[in-house]
C-alpha cells in the first residue's frame, strides 16, 4: 500500500498518532514534546526549530539515511 502527503499532512499524522501515545502513557516527555509540535498562527509550530527538524528527517527518509529496523544485540 503507498499513500501520497504532504510535508504537513504527514507531520499532522504523526502528531495525531503521538496524542494516541500520549492518552495511553500520560508522559510528561511526550506531553510537552506534543505542546512544542503544536501549531500556532499561520500554522507555525509552538517551537519554530521542530518543523526544520521535521524537514530534515524528512529529507533523511528520502534519501534512505534512516532505518528503523530492530537490531537486537546479544
Amino acid at each position: 500500500m503507498s499513500i501520497n502527503l504532504t510535508e504537513k499532512e504527514a507531520y499532522t499524522a504523526m502528531y495525531a498518532f503521538l496524542v494516541q501515545v500520549y492518552e495511553r502513557t500520560q508522559s510528561n516527555d511526550l506531553g510537552g514534546l506534543l505542546g512544542d509540535m503544536s501549531t500556532i498562527e499561520d500554522s507555525e509550530t509552538a517551537d519554530p526549530a521542530v518543523w526544520h527538524e521535521w524537514l530534515r528527517c524528512v529529507a533523511q527518509v528520502k534519501q534512505g539515511k534512516v532505518d528503523i529496523d530492530l537490531h537486537i544485540h546479544s
